[in-house]
């Protein structure tokens, strides 16, 4: 039997089998980020493919702190009716669902939010940083606000009915930031060494854990490396996944880069080990280094394209999930189809608009799924051959009159 079909247990939860959809930008929610019909479809819509588990798309923790227009907003119990609605298509079909709690810091278009923060006032690349504003430098105050917003929202979450929460600890995004000597050049107990740089991740564990049941699900996902000259250290990296698996965490998602070096997405491909490109998985290597200094699960995310490969990883005992994005995007019934014993039918690659800018940033690898998750939860068939140009103007149509709106609305309560 293929061991992608094998169920395993994380508490008193039960997943159906290894397959994991990984986090994807929705943007389905209106500017108030509530979660709606399209949302519902699009789930659904995966769970009737026989999915194990899936994670949700950036959910945020403050809606001060948005990463993108049409994001899902969980900081008061406003919206429960709804989330547990959405819950409750997992239990209908026997899909695990993790909301990913996400803050995402400097990493936010200019005008979509008053102010971005994050742990130092550190400027983006000059590529970035015509998109994305120098931020400003969190004040101690307001970290201690961050993490209990965290811990507010997976309580909710709890109360809504989902069996977990995923922490946005990857990509550039605000734990991340806190981790990356790049990012955080703080002199204070949340910076400086990785001992203090990784407080801030722990701290938000805890208050998770602190609001919580004993049978709620905590997971986090996290860089094997930022990819950038300066960044965070391997050994570095090695110390954090040792730490938040001591405290008790029960999975990790091993991923890797940020905005300015979008790993995530497939662009270090090309300098990856033979031996690499042969097991498919972008950080399965890692996974392999880690998985002998941590007992917590772990999840690969990105580059897994056969079952053969799953499979091999799953038997080397690397990891205990695989995690799949993009193929789900164009593919709905995909689990099945793998546990079948089919592989993706689609082939993976970068989307491109033909404008250069656009194209060196890794917005395209975000907005076009994007734009396949909304016709999927409208109960259409997603379309592998749409045009990137019209999705990227579009979003940028979209953008410009979320600002808009947000300015409008900034005045109203000033």
């Amino acid at each position: 039997m293929s061991h992608l079909a094998e169920s395993i247990q994380i508490r008193n939860v039960t997943f159906k089998n290894r397959i994991i959809k990984a986090a994807m930008s929705e943007a389905l929610a209106n500017h108030a980020g509530e979660p709606n019909q399209i949302h519902y479809g699009l789930y659904e819509a995966w769970a009737k493919g026989g999915l194990g588990c899936a994670i949700t798309g950036n959910v945020m923790v403050d809606a001060r702190a948005k990463n993108e227009p049409g994001v899902v907003i969980v900081e008061t119990e406003r919206d429960l009716d709804k989330l547990k609605h959405w819950a409750d298509i997992g239990k209908k079909y026997g899909m695990v669902q993790l909301i990913q709690l996400s803050h995402p810091g400097r990493q936010c278009p200019k005008g979509l939010n008053k102010e971005t923060v994050a742990p130092s006032a550190v400027p983006f690349s000059p590529l970035l940083a015509t998109t994305f504003a120098t931020p400003r430098e969190l004040h101690e105050d307001e970290i201690l606000d961050i993490i209990q917003r965290f811990a507010e929202s997976a309580r909710i979450c709890e109360k809504a009915g989902f069996e977990g929460v995923q922490l946005h600890g990857a990509h550039g995004y605000l734990i991340s930031q806190f981790l990356s000597p790049i990012t955080n050049k703080r002199q204070d107990q949340w910076g400086g060494s990785i001992e203090n740089r990784m407080r801030f991740l722990l701290e938000i564990y805890k208050a998770v854990r602190s609001k919580t049941s004993e049978q709620f699900i905590v997971s986090v996902k996290l860089n094997s490396a930022d990819f950038q000259r300066g960044g965070i250290t391997e050994e570095e990296v090695i110390q954090v996944f040792k730490a938040i698996d001591a405290a008790g965490i029960d999975l990790i998602e091993v991923s890797g880069g940020t905005y300015e070096a979008p790993a995530m997405a497939g662009a270090k491909a090309e300098k990856r080990k033979p031996s690499t490109i042969a097991r498919e998985a972008y950080f399965l290597d890692f996974a392999d280094k880690i998985r002998k200094e941590v007992k917590c699960h772990l999840m690969v995310t990105g580059g897994f394209r056969t079952v053969v490969a799953m499979n091999a990883a799953l038997d080397s005992g690397a990891c205990e999930f695989i995690g799949i994005a993009r193929p789900f995007a164009v593919e709905t019934d995909l689990t099945n189809n793998l546990i079948a014993g089919q592989d993706v039918r689609y082939a993976v690659e970068q989307i491109k608009t033909g404008i250069p800018f656009v194209d060196k940033m890794a917005i395209m690898e975000i907005i076009w799924y994007a734009a396949q998750f909304k016709s999927i939860g409208e109960g259409k068939r997603p379309n592998p051959k749409l045009s990137p140009l019209k999705v990227f103007f579009n979003y940028a149509k979209n953008n410009v009159k979320a600002v808009i709106k947000g300015r409008v609305n900034s005045r109203k309560s000033a």
